[in-house]
């Protein structure tokens, strides 16, 4: 088997040499529309954004605490409608090359583990690609915010409770001290008075540190990007490399394809003439 792969390709080595010109201009050409589509290929860069999905620490226990599910998140994301309004808010014709590069080239890739969305999206240069990642980690945040108005006004709106609550209690109890320390059949009455609201004021306290925790930035925060863009100095595409290399093979297949294929027309109009 070797013996017979080791003819085969002396009489391919004999064909290209007999057929140098078709070798050499087949794979000319080639290599020239490969340097012209290196050389004409419109660059692109591509910026990779992580997104840190925002919670409210006053969601109820047993629920999501994440403003919006990843998943829906992701849908979010893929909406037309949400990559017209980030092209809108940096100024690009949502039916332009750059709008549709955008859109094409999104992908997103979940962290749930790191409570991290991973988005990476392309432009025409290095800056148009971290402008439109940071468009689209700022419009989800606007998003995000709108959605997240509610439970957090929602959590205020219980602390400014319990502070009234707490101050109006405290005022009370002071009044039963005043009256415990008497004496007579009030005072006694005041005392029991006095243990009941002690305890009532104890349970407030602990309910307002507790809702006040969960309002701490370890627990309620919004959406926002946990590290700057980046943007690599090698363009996306094309590669050259990648390209020149593609571009290369080709050249010498398609040259002894037609180094093969001339020498098999020289061939047939050989034996003709013979016959």
């Amino acid at each position: 088997m070797a013996s017979d792969d080791e003819i085969y390709l002396i009489d391919m080595w004999r064909i290209v040499v007999r057929e140098w010109r078709w070798f050499i201009s087949v794979g000319f050409v080639v290599l020239a529309a490969t340097f012209a589509y290196l050389h004409h290929a419109r660059n692109q860069w591509e910026a990779t954004a992580w997104i840190q999905i925002g919670q409210v620490g006053t969601t109820p226990v047993g629920q999501d605490p994440h403003v919006e599910a990843f998943s829906r998140t992701v849908e979010r994301l893929e909406t037309a409608a949400f990559q017209d309004e980030v092209l809108k808010s940096v100024g690009v014709p949502v039916d332009a090359a750059e709008g549709r590069l955008y859109r094409h080239s999104m992908k997103i890739e979940q962290l749930a583990y790191a409570n991290l969305i991973k988005l990476r999206v392309r432009g025409y240069s290095a800056e148009d690609a971290k402008e439109l990642a940071t468009a689209t980690a700022t419009v989800l945040h606007a998003v995000h915010a709108r959605i997240a108005a509610a439970p957090v006004a929602l959590a205020k709106g219980r602390m400014e409770e319990l502070e009234a609550t707490l101050k109006e209690t405290r005022a009370n109890r002071d009044r039963l001290m005043a009256e415990a320390s008497g004496d007579g059949q009030a005072a006694g009455l005041a005392g029991v008075a006095l243990a009941t609201s002690n305890d009532d004021l104890r349970a407030l306290e602990q309910s307002r540190s507790e809702l006040a925790g969960r309002q701490l930035a370890n627990y309620t925060y919004e959406t926002s990007m946990a590290w700057p863009v980046y943007v690599p100095k090698e363009r996306a595409f094309p590669n050259t490399f990648l390209t020149a290399a593609i571009g290369l093979l080709a050249a010498a297949f398609l040259a002894t394809l037609a180094a093969v294929a001339r020498h098999a027309l020289r061939s047939r109009g050989f034996n003709r003439s013979r016959a």
